[in-house]
C-alpha cells in the first residue's frame, strides 16, 4: 500500500498553536478537494501529528480525543477517510510526567512512520509526506519515505527550504503537482 502521510496542523488545517477546540478550527484552502484527489491517485491517507499541548498541559486527553473525534467525524462526512490517525504526545519539556519524555515518535524522529509502516504494510518508497516544518521532511527521510512536500499554509518557512522539499502553497496544490506528474509517467 502506498500513503499520503499528512501532518495535522498547517497542512490539513490552518495553523493555531495548540488547535484542540472545535470552533477554533478551519480548513485549510481547497484542502478536502486535495485529500480526494490523493485517494484519486491511489494514496491512503495517515495523518501523523506532534501533540506537544498533551506533554505541556495545555489541553487534556480528553480535550484531544473529543477534537481528534469530530475531526475524523467531520471528514468523513465530506468524504475523505483516513486509513490511519498517528499523534505524538510527547515533549521532553512538557509538564505532565508520563509524557515528558524525548520519546522515538516525535518528528523529526521517524516513529510514528515507522509504526505506521509496520501495522499497515506501507511501501514507503512509493509512499509521500506532506507537512509544513522541515522536521517534518527530516522524519520522512529517516523513515524511508519516497517523496515529500512543505506546504505555505502553516508555519513560516525559510528562503532555502525549497533545496530540501518541493513547496506548494497548500495541500491541494501538492495534490495537483502530484496529479500532473502522474499524467507524465
Amino acid at each position: 500500500m502506498k500513503v499520503a502521510f499528512l501532518d495535522r496542523d498547517g497542512v490539513i488545517n490552518k495553523e493555531i498553536n495548540y488547535l484542540h477546540k472545535i470552533e477554533d478550527f478551519s480548513y485549510t484552502v481547497n484542502c478536502i478537494s486535495g485529500l480526494k484527489k490523493l485517494n484519486g491517485l491511489g494514496f491512503e491517507l495517515i495523518v501523523v501529528t506532534n501533540q506537544a499541548g498533551l506533554a505541556k498541559g495545555i489541553f487534556s486527553e480528553k480535550d484531544f480525543q473529543t477534537f481528534s473525534e469530530w475531526l475524523l467525524r467531520d471528514l468523513a462526512s465530506h468524504g475523505v477517510e483516513l486509513c490511519d490517525y498517528i499523534f505524538c504526545p510527547h515533549h521532553p519539556e512538557g509538564v505532565i510526567q508520563r509524557y515528558s519524555i524525548d520519546c522515538d515518535c516525535r518528528k523529526p524522529k521517524p516513529g510514528m512512520l515507522t509504526s505506521a509502516r509496520k501495522k499497515h504494510k506501507i511501501n514507503m518508497q512509493d509512499s509521500i509526506l506532506i507537512g509544513d516544518k522541515i522536521s517534518d521532511i527530516q522524519a520522512a527521510k529517516r523513515a524511508g519515505v519516497g517523496r515529500s512536500y512543505l506546504v505555505a499554509s502553516g508555519h513560516e518557512l525559510n528562503a532555502n527550504d525549497h533545496l530540501i522539499a518541493p513547496v506548494c502553497t497548500n495541500l491541494f496544490e501538492v495534490a495537483v503537482l502530484l496529479e500532473n506528474q502522474s499524467q507524465f509517467c
